[in-house]
């Protein structure tokens, strides 16, 4: 029985890479807030840019959030890694599964984002 190792194109690496770095410019220069509470509290005061959502976040979590950033006409960005690999972009030793970006700082990732 052959091992099936998760195949990833160069094309999504590189997307990946440029997501990360453009994260970590945020992190050092922007405005955000990590984790699922905050990000509630920031779209309904409708501050939030952008939304990152990482890949394992539970569904009923990512619909909500995916609901009140439609009504407060906000960009939303499912991340590729789960919310480790999130979390470790941010430059944090912890998980994050959600993160809501109020001032992009020195960085481009609200303009770059392919919004879905």
């Amino acid at each position: 029985r052959a091992s099936r190792s998760k195949m990833v194109s160069k094309k999504q690496k590189k997307a990946q890479e440029s997501i990360n770095s453009r994260l970590a410019l945020v992190m050092k220069s922007g405005r955000y807030n990590l984790g699922f509470k905050s990000t509630l509290k920031t779209l309904r005061s409708g501050k939030t840019k952008l939304v990152i959502i990482a890949n394992n976040c539970p569904p009923l979590r990512k619909s909500e959030i995916e609901y009140y950033a439609m009504l407060a006409k906000t960009g939303v960005h499912h991340y590729s890694g789960n919310n480790i690999d999130l979390g470790t972009a941010c430059g944090r030793l912890f998980r994050v599964s959600t993160l809501s970006i109020t001032d992009a700082g020195d960085s481009d990732v609200i303009g770059s984002m392919p919004q879905e």
